[in-house]
């Protein structure tokens, strides 16, 4: 069995990637935060009771014809969600920059959690088999 097939890393490595997305959506809404009509977006909660089966295609936004579109178009195995709506300027972006950046911070103190539960299960499974 490969190390890679335990559950707890199988999760661990999903969990990284979830924060990894929601970082790139997070610096999404935070670059687009003077674009008319933007609306934020951030991923749906990760639920791994559900099989992780939620596919969802993210892209960029374009409001002109004369944007870049995206190069990857985003082919994410995570699931977005639209929110925020109460707090809209009178361009229509609905992006607020104290919230984007709460959420960052803690994005970034949960992936850290995850990297380190994962590297240290790796160091507990080296000193079980004797390579520490």
């Amino acid at each position: 069995m490969a190390i890679t097939d335990l559950p707890l890393f199988s999760m661990l490595r999903t969990r990284m990637q979830w924060h990894q997305e929601r970082q790139r959506l997070l610096a999404e809404n935070v670059a687009n935060s003077d674009t008319p009509n933007f609306r934020p977006r951030d991923l749906s909660p990760l639920q791994f009771g559900r099989g992780m089966q939620a596919q969802a295609s993210i892209g960029l936004d374009r409001t002109e014809s004369g944007h870049i579109t995206s190069s990857d178009s985003s082919s994410s195995q995570f699931q977005t969600s639209r929110y925020g709506g109460y707090d809209v300027r009178p361009t229509g972006n609905a992006v607020n920059l104290e919230d984007e950046m709460i959420k960052v911070a803690a994005n970034q103190m949960d992936y850290q959690a995850a990297t380190t539960l994962y590297t240290r299960s790796l160091g507990l499974i080296k000193t079980a088999i004797g390579k520490r």
